[in-house]
């Protein structure tokens, strides 16, 4: 595999050392972050490109994101295509398996980005250390010379030893500890987030149409990164504003109805913890949440993503999420033994849009509704096929009717 990145590098002409390359690599966070750093850089006047979960874009067009980060070869002529293009920058998001697999060897990073960890594909890497020591090569440099600079989330246990090995400039980030952007004070209201953040050239204030906990480190993240690239404060505070909309990331699906209505690819027990406290942050009356967990992945985070259920939801239907070729209903099963208190707290449904349809019925004036894991998502994986399903569209056929 190291082979075959050095030869696509080669074949390419290394296209990523006349690029600003920026990898942002973490269990959560990446799309979002890649999202914000390209508002800012566009609004910059930049020409950019980006690779993300959701879509592989730049000035010539966009196409669907297969996978998170493409195969060597792909990789480097997405590239080379960007360069062609007249790019300056191209923002990606790293996987850990395209770090263990060699997909972003003889890349030249100039800056890497570190959001968070927490337990995900343990199915492959088998141990968190593992899946640490996976990520950390993207600031070691990955048969290239290591970035210039590194961006770190000292919120993450994780953080603080990795400023230790980074090789070249880091700056940290925090909602709390100290570093070199922090934010100092952070106001949520229903249209937004105002933040005051410490930065090293004195406090900014920084407004952004994104929601919740989750959002507020992904700006930081942003911001540091664009901060150190060179961009102004005000094309910065420009950028992170315009950023309206993320898609299946804490997107509400608005139609008119009494209560919310919110989809999120939220699929890590960490991840679902913040999208719930960041609905309890609207002040609803109910929480109500829909999930599942994906067939032939991590088994461990089924039980512990049913436990964050029942704590900060107040009822909740288990559902499919692409079950792939498992059961639905052991896979609902195993997550139902994280729920050991409440056994009236919730329902289970395997068929998605019954799930869908039964709780938007239930919902009243006030409450908040998530639709978690699928996010962006278009398909539902089944043991032999791929079906169209996205949980944005079954939800505003259905809340239409709702509506009436």
């Amino acid at each position: 595999r190291k082979a075959l990145a050095m030869i696509s590098a080669n074949f390419f002409g290394h296209p990523t050392r006349n690029l600003e390359l920026v990898g942002i690599t973490g269990t959560n966070g990446k799309t979002s972050t890649a999202y914000l750093m390209e508002s800012v850089l566009k609004a910059s006047r930049a020409k950019v490109g980006m690779i993300s979960t959701i879509v592989y874009r730049g000035p010539g067009g966009a196409v669907a994101a297969e996978r998170t980060t493409p195969e060597s070869l792909d990789l480097q002529e997405l590239f080379a295509g960007f360069l062609k293009q007249g790019c300056h920058y191209v923002v990606m998001e790293v996987s850990s398996h395209a770090l263990a697999m060699d997909r972003v060897y003889a890349a030249q990073f100039r800056s890497a980005v570190f959001t968070n960890l927490t337990p995900d594909h343990l199915d492959y890497h088998r141990t968190l250390d593992n899946y640490f020591e996976a990520k950390k090569q993207l600031f070691l440099g990955i048969g290239s010379r290591p970035p210039r600079q590194s961006v770190i989330n000292l919120d993450d246990p994780r953080g603080k030893p990795l400023t230790e090995v980074c090789a070249g400039r880091c700056l940290s980030y925090s909602t709390g500890p100290p570093a070199d952007f922090r934010a100092l004070n952070v106001q949520t209201k229903h249209s937004g987030t105002n933040i005051q953040l410490e930065t090293p050239a004195g406090e900014w204030n920084v407004k952004s149409r994104l929601l919740g906990r989750p959002n507020l480190s992904n700006i930081l993240a942003a911001v540091a990164t664009c901060y150190d690239l060179g961009i102004d404060r005000e094309i910065i505070q420009q950028g992170v504003e315009l950023c309206s909309a993320i898609p299946g990331r804490f997107e509400l699906i608005d139609c008119g109805q009494s209560f919310r209505v919110v989809v999120d690819y939220a699929h890590t027990e960490d991840a679902l913890e913040k999208i719930l406290l960041t609905a309890h942050e609207l002040n609803p009356r109910k929480v109500l949440l829909l999930f599942g967990c994906g067939g032939e992945r991590d088994k461990t985070k089924r039980p512990a993503m049913g436990a964050v259920a029942e704590k900060l939801s107040h009822f909740c239907i288990i559902t499919s999420d692409n079950p792939r070729s498992e059961n639905p209903s052991e896979i609902i099963e195993q997550i139902e033994r994280g729920f050991k208190h409440k056994p009236s707290q919730y329902l289970v449904e395997p068929d998605r849009e019954k799930a869908i349809q039964k709780i938007l019925n239930m919902a009243e004036p006030g409450d908040v509704v998530v639709l978690a894991g699928k996010g962006h998502e278009t398909y539902q994986v089944l043991a032999h096929e791929n079906i169209h399903f996205d949980d944005r569209e079954m939800a505003r056929t259905l809340l239409k009717d709702l509506v009436g």
